[in-house]
């Protein structure tokens, strides 16, 4: 008779719980983008206190407004028509896009 010796599996470290992921997932989307705000600050005094926006593309930050301000529609959709965090951070970079947009064309008017 012959015996076979079976190998248990090697035990698997436990995944963080889905809750946990989408919690810190969801702060540090926040924190990120929130930042990315900030961000355009300096584009924006630069561009203010040099009155030059010749190195700026007009169509780059009409690309940004529309691809924030349609993000955020769309997670508003998807999100029963309820504003989020998601939702809200995507509007102020929309915003900021656009003023950014908004002082690179005023420079370049006659």
């Amino acid at each position: 008779m012959s015996h076979v010796q079976t190998t248990l599996p090697s035990p698997v470290p436990a995944a963080p719980s889905s809750s946990t992921y989408l919690l810190v997932l969801t702060w540090l989307f926040t924190l990120f983008n929130s930042v990315r705000v900030f961000a355009y600050l300096p584009t924006l005094w630069t561009v203010y206190a040099s009155g030059d926006s010749s190195q700026h593309s007009i169509l780059t930050w009409l690309t940004w407004v529309g691809a924030n301000a349609t993000m955020a529609a769309w997670l508003y959709e998807h999100n029963g028509r309820l504003l989020n965090r998601a939702i809200a951070v995507n509007l102020c970079n929309s915003a900021m896009c656009l003023a950014t947009l908004v002082l690179v064309v005023s420079y370049r008017l006659p």
